[in-house]
């Protein structure tokens, strides 16, 4: 896809210093929305892809935000219409993909999680849907394939990604009357930088794909893109699987 589909848009991508967030963040920037780079604590990481944009010709914003937590999210979003003015486009990417048996897991372990990836896209789309709704918009949810298949070590992480499919089909309903678009894209094994020290997980070691190689990060962006440009108008309330086939099912 080529052009300025996205010309005089804003968006705010969550978890979107690295890997699938930040692709989304380049993808859309190149459609020509101005992009809020949102990280929660890396600042030097977020700084990187608002310059790469800004390098690019575009318009960005860094900003740090624990998504977790509803007053950071809420003077994020502040930040952002003192900048920008608008908001039409929110994807929701940030997320924890931790491993532990339920045997060894605690609440707090499990509240970490939901914490993070359930609730942070409840504070992202409360906090920005009076802006979503001046203009119409588009809100776009990362999910993730252990969600539907299951995987071994990860109730917590499949629990949140599929909740994040009902969240999704929820607000497609409460939000139609506003023109405004919900999806959800759920990435495969996605071949992405971890951070130091943080193992790959098992799932994504294992589990194959019917064109015999992973993802990329580019693969997830040029959905997201689609489905937050003029052509998708029509497209709401969906669970959209980018996997290489290592996933058959909706």
């Amino acid at each position: 896809m080529s052009g300025q589909e996205l010309g005089g848009k804003v968006a705010i991508v969550t978890g979107a210093g690295r890997n699938i967030g930040r692709a989304i963040a380049l993808r859309l920037a190149e459609a020509g929305a101005s992009v809020v780079v949102v990280a929660r604590s890396n600042r030097a990481e977020a700084d990187a892809v608002a310059k790469e944009i800004e390098a690019a010709g575009g318009k960005a914003l860094a900003q740090l935000a624990d998504v977790a937590d509803a007053k950071a999210v809420q003077a994020m979003v502040e930040a952002v219409l003192m900048r920008f003015g608008r908001i039409d486009i929110l994807v929701n990417n940030a997320a924890l993909r931790r491993e532990k048996n339920i045997a060894e897991m605690s609440y707090d372990d499990w509240r970490e999680v939901m914490n993070v990836t359930l609730d942070g896209a409840f504070h992202c789309v409360k906090a920005c849907l009076a802006a979503l709704k001046k203009n119409g918009g588009s809100v776009v949810n990362i999910g993730g394939m252990s969600a539907h298949t299951g995987s071994k070590d990860r109730a917590h992480v499949t629990t949140a990604k599929l909740g994040i499919v009902g969240f999704t089909r929820g607000l497609a309903h409460d939000l139609a009357a506003d023109n405004i678009t919900v999806n959800c894209v759920v990435p495969g094994a996605v071949a992405t930088t971890r951070q130091q020290g943080a193992a790959t997980p098992q799932h994504h070691l294992t589990h194959g794909t019917l064109t015999g190689t992973r993802g990329r990060p580019e693969d997830v962006a040029a959905m997201v893109r689609h489905l937050c440009g003029p052509d998708s108008r029509h497209i709401t309330g969906q669970a959209v699987h980018i996997n290489g086939g290592g996933y058959l099912g909706s």
